[in-house]
Order: C-alpha cells, then structure tokens, then sequence
C-alpha cells in the first residue's frame, strides 16, 4: 500500500512537471519567466495560472515609420517569436511559423534582435514572410518580457486571446509542437 502511495505521489509530480503552476507568475497577474528544472518548453495550463504580457511594441520592420505590437492584435492568438537573421536554427523555423499562421489564423509577430535592418528586410523577403516583425538590435522590447533571457534566440512565446502567455519555447519550436498549442488556444473562448 505504501508503495503504490509513493508512485502515486511521484505521478502528480510528474504531471505537475508538465505545466507551470503558480509559481510561474507574478501575484500581480502580470507574466515572469520561471522555468522550473531549467525547463526549456514550458506550459502554462490551466488558463488561470497565466501572467499577461503588456508593452510589447516597437518599430516595425515591414513598415519603416510605423509601429507594430500585441495592441494591433487584441482578441487574437498571437506566437511572437524572437529572431535574428544570423541565427541559424531561425532560418529553419521560419517556414513553420509562416505556416501556423496560414493554417490557424493566429497572428505571428516577430522580435528582430542584435540585427542589422537590412539584413533582417532581405531575410523576410528571401523567405516570402508575411508576418510582421518588431525591429528592435538592442532588445530593448524584451525587458517587457520579466525575467525573460534576452540571450536565447530562437525562442517564442504562445499568448492566448487575452494575450496571456500559455507556453515558451526557450528554443527552435517545430510545426508538430506549436500546432497542437495553437489550435487548442484557438478554440478557446474570448
């Protein structure tokens, strides 16, 4: 009987592993990083235990002048991804993310990061990328972001239509991986 405790007692550690708890958010309701174990995909479930992201804008990279950020998209899904043309795994996922967005109708929005503008135009272009990206070298845009690594590029953050976080990817995210998140979030209510 004490054996059969233990395991049970070990499979809701595991399964509580699984997802954020509430020690993945700020007591103010607002998104903090924390990625319990070194995690580097972390989901935030159920919806009560995600933080709100706030003050994501910047300079856009499709529209030199304007600006772009998560206020052009309330009500919506949105993966923002962090990105650099330099970055290898970057050029890799890019494709991926242009599907998600085709396929689901969630918006993607992109943070170019440590870039050079006209780098960054001709790696949208070269890849026929529709989405729009935040321009912002010195990555200021992530301080919005508490306690999120402005070192770890690629990396996305999923926000659900009240542009709460429900997962992060602190690496490249694969079709197969981001799909399932989308659509379940997708299908949520407003």
């Amino acid at each position: 009987m004490a054996r059969l405790v233990a395991l049970a007692a070990a499979a809701v550690v595991l399964v509580a592993g699984c997802s954020a708890g509430q020690n993945a958010v700020a007591s103010t309701g607002e998104f903090q990083l924390v990625a319990p174990g070194g995690q580097t995909t972390i989901f935030y479930d159920p919806a009560a235990t995600r933080g709100t992201v706030t003050g994501i804008t910047g300079e856009s990279l499709l529209h030199e002048g304007a600006t772009t950020g998560l206020e052009d998209h309330a009500g919506q899904v949105v993966v923002l991804n962090i990105w650099g043309s330099w970055c290898g795994p970057c050029r890799e996922e890019m494709p991926g993310l242009q599907y998600v967005q085709d396929q689901t109708g969630a918006i993607v929005l992109g943070i170019d990061v440590r870039d050079v503008r006209q780098a960054a135009t001709d790696f949208v272009r070269d890849r026929g990328l529709t989405f729009d990206s935040i321009f912002d070298p010195a990555g200021r845009t992530l301080l919005s972001l508490n306690g999120y690594p402005r070192n770890v590029v690629p990396s996305t953050i999923v926000l659900d239509k009240q542009h709460r976080v429900a997962a992060v990817y602190l690496t490249s995210v694969r079709v197969p991986e981001l799909m399932p998140v989308v659509q379940r979030l997708m299908a949520e209510p407003a």
